[in-house]
């Protein structure tokens, strides 16, 4: 794992996500933790749960949910980037006249998922083939949401598949809806809004509801790494 450059671009990143709703995080981890990552897709134990998308109308591929205890990685990943937009996340809740009340640490606030019962891990790595897609949606899971998650890719688009492009769809109050296609190199980031953001208007903030997606890998494959903060129910 590269040693991640978020505090020494915090404004510029804060800003984006205040702005787009995303943020991209170059060069998260190195090409060698990618290939670790995936080369650990059929270990079976590591893993609580696979979907195949088609089969419920979410698209086509495969995802698969960690189990705990999470792979070393994901969980040093997901503790060090919570602590990071938490503040963040609590002053988007300021925004939008909510309490503010994200914990410092990803410990306590999973604690609080916990208590509300929401106990299940929801890390989770994805896998499309030539023809895979992934339709947009919103990654929830229940009442407790922390308003931000990451995508990193995987694999290399310079040599392991083509097409397959991160979607962000952004739904506007009395205007029509803003896509944009962000693009990622192996190890890269993005950083986005879960389900909403608070949007600078003429009146004040308002919901900016997003969602995310995959366009169709046109061939070859394409790993992901999933990261949200809220446990699942």
């Amino acid at each position: 794992m590269r040693p991640h450059r978020y505090n020494e671009g915090v404004h510029e990143l804060d800003e984006s996500l205040d702005e787009r709703g995303y943020a991209l995080l170059p060069q998260l981890l190195m090409p060698e933790d990618c290939h670790a990552l995936t080369a650990r897709w059929d270990e079976a134990e590591l893993f609580r749960k696979r979907i195949v998308m088609q089969r419920h109308g979410f698209g086509q591929g495969e995802y698969r949910y960690f189990d705990y205890p999470l792979p070393q990685l994901v969980q040093r990943l997901r503790e060090s980037l919570y602590a990071e937009l938490a503040p963040l996340a609590n002053r988007w809740r300021e925004r939008l006249r909510q309490p503010a009340d994200f914990p410092a640490t990803l410990a306590a606030y999973l604690a609080k998922c916990h208590a509300g019962g929401q106990t299940r891990p929801t890390p989770l790595m994805l896998r499309y083939e030539a023809g895979d897609y992934n339709c947009l949606h919103q990654d929830l899971y229940g009442a407790l949401v922390f308003p931000v998650q990451l995508t990193i890719l995987l694999s290399d688009p310079a040599s392991d598949f083509t097409g397959g492009e991160f979607l962000l769809v952004e739904q506007r109050p009395r205007a029509q809806s803003r896509g944009e296609v962000v693009p990622l190199a192996q190890g890269d980031a993005v950083a986005f809004a879960v389900r909403e953001r608070p949007r600078l208007g003429t009146r004040g903030y308002h919901r900016a509801k997003l969602r995310h997606g995959v366009s169709r890998v046109r061939s070859g494959l394409r790993f992901t790494l999933g990261i949200i903060f809220h446990d699942a129910a």
